[in-house]
């Protein structure tokens, strides 16, 4: 079963670029709404897709670099990066459906 993992600036490169799955990047934070009601759900997608996919989450207080870097203006944000490229983006709550869908795409 995948894990969701925190990634930071410093462990972006080796989780999310080199990685060989295709990974769902959640950017967040602690004080918004709707990226606490999409905690579950991303949790429903890692154990749906097990292995197949890498699950992360970018908190964007805390990590203002990689936010200001993927130019992070609402949140929840997602984005999918295969092969170390970014292939595909998802703004706001989104029904599982459409996340599983966008992911299975790039597997």
């Amino acid at each position: 079963m995948a894990q969701i993992i925190n990634v930071t600036k410093d462990t972006f490169r080796s989780a999310v670029i080199d990685s060989e799955k295709p990974v769902l990047v959640d950017f967040w934070a602690q004080w918004c709404g709707p990226c606490k009601k999409l905690g579950p759900v991303l949790e429903q997608v890692a154990e749906e897709l097990g292995d197949e996919v890498v699950i992360a989450k970018v908190n964007v207080d805390e990590e203002r670099e990689l936010a200001a870097m993927f130019q992070i203006m609402s949140i929840p944000a997602m984005m999918v990066f295969a092969k170390g490229t970014k292939v595909d983006e998802m703004i706001g709550l989104q029904p599982k459906a459409n996340i599983v869908a966008k992911l299975r795409s790039h597997i």
